[in-house]
């Protein structure tokens, strides 16, 4: 039996034939579809980093992030649908509150992930509503020390050493592959994540894009914070001297 326009994309809480939910599938095709996002969890902490596609020059530049701040020790970079991923951030902000009024303390990565996938996954299962259009790349520091969590439309988190989602996924965990991330710095993984956002930027393709760099490392106090002014107009050169080596050399 096929499953490709027989209406089984009409309800996310309809199965086809084979197992597959189509509303899911659509909702990581608008992730897929998203400027890149990429987390990399260094030996002192954590970077958070967006290509945030500008879909018009008259956009005031730092407006609509897509990186947010949850609580004090930890940050989320969304891919996909803006509107989406804010609604999972105010979640996520919710669930850091009440943890902290019932437990008198800041709640851990772990439990965060798992709260929020869960809250994202009954979105797949009521035929009223429809998935989220979004994934979310958690970052922290807590007494576990720096994790790093990715949660997908389909209410499935893991924890990553290196993540990557957007349009240029694929290409963005190859190079975040050859990273030694066991003896990188968060200072060198800011650099290494730009130069990665640029490289997996098409400039004949896509749009301009603004660079969010973000952080959770004992620089920042084991807060999450936006990488210093200075800090990233270094990381945003190193990226075009990787890419342009006979440029600078002239």
């Amino acid at each position: 039996m096929t499953s490709i326009g027989t209406g089984y994309d009409l309800s996310s809480s309809t199965y086809s034939p084979d197992g597959r939910i189509f509303q899911v599938e659509y909702a990581n095709k608008a992730v897929d579809n998203s400027g890149t996002a990429i987390g990399i969890r260094c030996k002192d902490g954590v970077v958070l980093a967006i290509e945030k596609l500008v879909p018009s020059k008259l956009l005031v530049p730092g407006s609509n992030k897509r990186t947010q701040t949850v609580d004090f020790h930890v940050g989320v970079a969304t891919a996909g649908l803006l509107a989406d991923g804010r609604q999972l951030v105010n979640r996520a902000r919710e669930e850091a509150y009440n943890w902290r009024s019932t437990y008198k303390e800041a709640i851990a990565g772990k439990a965060l992930a798992d709260r929020l996938a869960m809250y994202v996954q009954a979105y797949t299962l009521y035929s009223s509503v429809r998935p989220f259009g979004s994934s979310a790349i958690l970052g922290t520091v807590d007494k576990d020390g720096p994790v790093l969590y990715m949660i997908d439309p389909s209410g499935i988190y893991f924890g990553y050493r290196g993540v990557a989602i957007g349009k240029g996924k694929q290409v963005a965990k190859t190079e975040i592959e050859k990273l030694k991330l066991d003896e990188l710095t968060c200072r060198e993984a800011v650099k290494e994540a730009a130069r990665i956002l640029h490289l997996v930027h098409d400039e004949a393709k896509d749009k301009d894009f603004e660079l969010e760099l973000s952080w959770v490392c004992a620089e920042s106090n084991n807060k999450h914070a936006i990488v210093p002014a200075d800090l990233a107009q270094e990381a945003n050169a190193f990226a075009q001297a990787a890419l342009n080596p006979d440029e600078m050399e002239d």
